[in-house]
């Protein structure tokens, strides 16, 4: 085995994913760079780090999941972390529940439950091999019934559950544990809600929050890192990267 580890960053063009491959990266990682549409951005997240793949891959499909892991085993033999970033969303107010239909939950399940169980499922003989570790990306929204639709939130609270059942199954050889970020000042969002009224959602959370801010996309990456680095006694854990949202006192009126 290779002293450099390996990891996989699904979603990892823009973001929480770019920027937890940069971190790997920083730290000596060698770093899968999955997309499945923004291959110049992926391009030039992969020219960030100092060994990285680009590979384009739908993590829905079962079939792009496993030819992704065969991507770092045919490159470097070997596979230590998976950070299933990837993940969708439909824009919806939740008071709107016409907003949402069937194929709507279907697709974000898809992608944000579905999804990162297939990529666990394809590296999980690797990992075990390597005693290496997953953390799967989820929101806060799972806890507190929020974020950008219903159907998100549910989904991520799927992907909670489904982490802790990954946690005792792959157990003793892999890690499994989740980062919930609250807002984080990204592109994706700026996108969803568009500018004016992700201002207003930015300020009304950082007043709300008790560390009185927003999170990076740096400050989810740093978390994940450590899952994948520091934490080995830690699993089927879910860390919130808030800035405290999910403690904050309730409004009352």
């Amino acid at each position: 085995m290779n002293s450099k580890k390996v990891a996989i960053v699904t979603g990892s063009a823009s973001g929480i994913g770019a920027a937890t491959a940069i971190e790997l990266a920083e730290r000596g990682w060698r770093v899968v760079i999955n997309y499945s549409k923004s291959a110049q951005q992926a391009e030039q997240i992969a020219a960030r780090c100092t060994e990285a793949i680009v590979v384009q891959a739908n993590v829905a499909n079962d079939a792009d999941c496993k030819r992704l892991v065969q991507a770092a085993l045919d490159k470097w033999g070997q596979l230590d972390a998976l950070v299933n970033n990837a993940g969708t969303t439909k824009f919806v107010p939740h008071n709107e529940l016409d907003g949402l239909d069937a194929e709507d939950f279907q697709r974000i399940y898809a992608t944000n439950v579905i999804a990162p169980f297939q990529m666990c499922r394809a590296a999980a003989p690797a990992l075990k091999h390597s005693h290496g570790a997953i953390v799967n990306v989820s929101s806060v929204a799972a806890l507190l019934g929020t974020g950008s639709s219903i159907a998100y939130a549910a989904s991520k609270a799927a992907l909670d559950t489904m982490s802790t059942s990954l946690a005792r199954v792959l157990a003793p050889e892999v890690r499994v544990n989740v980062v919930a970020p609250g807002f984080v000042d990204t592109p994706w969002m700026t996108a969803g809600y568009g500018a004016e009224r992700y201002e207003k959602l930015r300020a009304a959370y950082s007043g709300s929050a008790p560390l009185g801010d927003v999170c990076q996309p740096v400050d989810i990456a740093k978390t994940i890192v450590w899952l994948i680095e520091g934490a080995n006694k830690t699993t089927g854990q879910i860390v919130y990267v808030d800035s405290g949202i999910h403690v904050a006192t309730p409004r009352r009126g």
